[in-house]
């Protein structure tokens, strides 16, 4: 598994984020190659969750991710290249539903009789 992913999910765990989601997108979009979305209990979690990531990613020596969302809190996107984290409120989570978006079969894979 990829270096960035590891680092984002133990960091993620180490925060005490909920219900965190891996998802392999590598062929379904040229924007990362994993997807990874979680939960915090409240804005100030998220926020807390989100500066630890970005914390964990630059002291393993990444750089610096880029960040949108993190003055709000309700959904903070981190984009650390191969690597995208999302970090939501549970009810923004819930409203976005992007597990199921990402996670639906590839339409070109499904076959119609």
């Amino acid at each position: 598994m990829n270096q960035v992913l590891n680092t984002a999910l133990a960091s993620l765990d180490d925060s005490k984020a909920e219900n965190i989601v891996s998802i392999d997108i590598q062929g379904k979009s040229s924007l990362a190659d994993h997807m990874v979305i979680a939960s915090g209990r409240s804005h100030r979690h998220v926020a807390a969750v989100a500066d630890n990531v970005l914390k964990a990613l630059k002291e393993a020596g990444f750089g610096n991710a880029r960040v949108e969302g993190l003055s709000g809190a309700d959904w903070v996107l981190i984009d650390a290249g191969d690597v995208i984290v999302h970090v939501f409120r549970p009810e923004v989570r819930e409203f976005y539903n992007l597990e199921k978006m990402w996670q639906a079969p590839d339409l070109e894979e499904e076959t119609i009789h």
